[in-house]
């Protein structure tokens, strides 16, 4: 059926159903419907005239896709970011001529799980030996040259790594921090402030009293011109002439699963006679027959109630064994569904309180018990549940070490494989309600049986519901149709031409070089690329087979080239910036003489609140929201003084300090300094790449191999 459904999507002959007057077109389309440099040359990158050869990096592309199951372009932009900052880092420790030697790849193998782990490293004590290590290498190097070149491999990474380390290790010795800042950081993340405020936001002066020009803008642009720096992008609207089956596409198909459910005879052309060909319903060898039908293989587990399709769920459950269901619709799906067998009691339900022990499976650094200790622990909790059901979750709650112990103990429901064998054998031969004491290798468990149900075994044939072939000739010539019409019309009435034939245009704004994805069209890499090419012009229209089914007709829309951003990109951010800057100036030109909370509260018939517990850590006031600004000025503040009006993110604020609550000054800081240490270290890691990166020079040429 899948095979089906790929040669009614490919029929080449549907050109014919157009007619002859559309031949040249379709036959040019066929040729141009990809980017047109098909065949680039050079580096994939120039990064510091250091140029990345291609092979290697599509090598590292088709690494990362089968390693991550990652889409091409997710696998491109993982290896683009490991690539350059590997080349950048790498040139730069060449500058500084930092190389690492035997000492550093022995700290980096030594403190490595895999390394660490392998029992032919290992020495009598059970310890990794590193001349073990070094011996196993040049044995590798004498009898398994393969091996060995793909060590060297390994060993090129593990050399870049001590490299990092050395460098970052160099910067990170300049960092340090004394007492006294220490002491500053105890202090803003400790001290206290209570306060009343009166906030006047914007909003209170109306939009139409404010305006802001294109001039204005402008200059705001030029301005912060590093923070409206761009890429180049296109924008585009499409039409998308999806294939979905029809309603009697879907009927057909059901017509031609109910054939295969009951025997059938059929005349053989070779033998001359007629061949019995069993069913769905008669068939022994269900494997074969499902691989024959179904687009997804037999599945021989069983299942709950609660897996089987929703709509159905109830009557599949209760058939009887050799029993065929459908077909019917289960999402995108015609199904037909055979009952097999049934476990009675095969899913089972239970609450379990676990006490671990030192050296049980799973167990962490906070279990130190001995395993005769939980063991009594166990039983002494065993006889209060039996005293008392009902203190079982409690218990549970109080004292379990297993991760479920916040659900009081609840596992879900579990079949056989799932548990550890003897809590399963226990569950599965009691009762429900039933509690039981078990020792497994987790540790003892107090087990609560708390339901079982009966799961099932099915067969199911499943076909993807495709369109037909007729279906698929009428998407092609409505796409292409529409596709010729607009190509022959002034571009600027491709939108008019759709509305006309009831088509809904989708527009798509600033397409970025790399991008793959486009609203409703995902993996669409070709309409990038073509709308990228250096031959596809402004207005341009293409028609493109869509990988799930159906046809996009395009129209590149707008060029945009990198650099600094126009007005129409930006107006709306930077007007309500500009806007809210001269609302400011309105503001405190209308309240600067009042000097207290009271009056300028009677004044502009605004609340005054409160906020209590404000440190300079945390830049929120309740009521207010984000003002980090407004926090540190109350802090400058002295007790009972007010502020003048002050700007803040929100609106324009008026502050009484009421209360300053000093933290308690400790005998000596240096947890504070190795916390602000520590943090400065954690920054440098990623600070240094990104300033290193920063100023680099890259050439980016991804977009022409991908």
């Amino acid at each position: 059926m899948a095979i089906l459904g790929q040669i009614r999507q490919r029929s080449f002959f549907l050109i014919l159903v157009i007619g002859m007057a559309l031949f040249a077109f379709v036959i040019s389309g066929v040729f141009t419907n990809n980017a047109g440099n098909n065949n680039p040359t050079g580096p994939i990158a120039l990064i510091n005239d250091e140029e990345v050869d291609v092979d290697l990096f599509r090598f590292n592309v088709d690494q990362a896709e089968r390693t991550y199951n990652y889409s091409r372009l997710q696998a491109v932009s993982l290896v683009w970011d490991q690539t350059i900052r590997n080349s950048i880092l790498n040139q730069e420790f060449d500058i500084l001529g930092i190389d690492a030697g035997k000492a550093q790849l022995e700290q980096i193998i030594s403190s490595n799980d895999s390394f660490l782990n392998d029992t032919r490293f290992l020495n009598e004590s059970g310890f990794f030996d590193f001349g073990l290590f070094t011996n196993f290498l040049v044995d590798l190097r004498t009898n398994n040259p393969e091996s060995y070149e793909n060590w060297k491999l390994q060993e090129q990474k593990i050399i870049s790594i001590a490299k990092e380390r050395i460098y970052l290790d160099l910067i990170k010795s300049s960092a340090g921090f004394t007492e006294v800042e220490g002491k500053a950081a105890y202090h803003i993340e400790n001290d206290k402030i209570s306060i009343e405020y009166l906030q006047l936001p914007f909003n209170i002066i109306e939009d139409s009293l404010v305006f802001v020009s294109d001039n204005e803008i402008k200059k705001y642009i030029s301005d912060n011109s590093d923070q409206y720096k761009r890429d180049e992008t296109r924008s585009l609207r499409f039409v998308f002439f999806p294939e979905v089956a029809t309603d009697q596409d879907i009927s057909d198909q059901r017509n031609e699963l109910e054939l295969i459910i009951n025997d059938r005879i059929e005349y053989n052309d070779v033998s001359k006679l007629t061949d019995t060909i069993v069913g769905f319903k008669n068939t022994f060898d269900i494997l074969d027959f499902v691989d024959q039908y179904s687009a997804i293989p037999f599945d021989s587990v069983y299942q709950p109630k609660g897996s089987l399709s929703s709509e159905y769920a109830e009557i599949i459950f209760n058939l009887k064994t050799g029993d065929v269901f459908g077909p019917y619709k289960d999402g995108d799906n015609l199904k037909l569904t055979r009952f097999m067998d049934r476990k009675k009691g095969g899913s089972l339900r239970a609450s379990h309180l676990l006490i671990a022990y030192k050296g049980a499976t799973g167990s962490t650094n906070q279990v130190t018990r001995s395993k005769e200790q939980a063991k009594q622990k166990a039983k002494k909790l065993y006889s209060q549940i039996r005293n008392n059901p009902n203190i079982f979750e409690n218990l549970v709650r109080e004292n379990s070490d297993g991760p479920s112990k916040s659900l009081g103990g609840d596992l879900g429901f579990f079949q056989e494989g799932y548990m550890a064998k003897e809590f399963f054998n226990f569950v599965n031969k009691n009762r429900i309600g039933k509690v039981g004491l078990v020792e497994t290798e987790f540790g003892f468990h107090i087990i609560k049986i708390t339901d079982k149900e009966d799961i099932v075994l099915t067969a199911n044939i499943i076909q993807p519901i495709i369109p037909s072939e007729n279906t698929a000739n009428s998407v092609f010539k409505t796409a292409t149709t529409f596709e010729m019409e607009a190509i022959q019309s002034n571009p600027e009435k491709f939108k008019s031409i759709a509305e006309d034939k009831k088509n809904e245009v989708q527009e798509v704004m600033y397409v970025n070089a790399l991008d793959e994805n486009l609203p409703g069209l995902f993996e669409q890499r070709p309409i990038v690329q073509w709308a990228f090419d250096d031959e596809t012009e402004l207005g341009d229209i293409r028609k493109f087979s869509i990988s799930s089914g159906g046809y996009a007709v395009v129209q590149l829309t707008k060029i945009r080239d990198d650099g600094i951003a126009q007005i129409e990109e930006v107006r709306f951010e930077i007007s309500e910036r500009l806007k809210n800057q001269k609302k400011a100036e309105l503001i405190e030109k209308k309240y600067k003489n009042f000097k207290n909370l009271e009056l300028l509260s009677e004044a502009s018939n605004q609340e005054i609140q409160s906020a209590s517990a404000l440190t300079q850590i945390n830049a929120v006031i309740a009521g207010a929201g984000q003002e980090p600004y407004i926090i540190g000025a109350a802090f400058a503040l002295d007790i009972n003084q007010t502020s003048e009006l002050i700007t803040g993110q929100n609106g324009l604020y008026m502050i009484r300090l009421l209360n300053k609550d000093l933290a308690i000054d400790l005998a000596n800081y240096s947890a504070y300094s190795n916390t602000l240490k520590n943090a400065e270290n954690n920054r440098i890691n990623t600070a240094i790449y990104d300033a290193l990166k920063s100023s680099a020079s890259i050439e980016d040429n991804r977009s022409l191999y991908y």
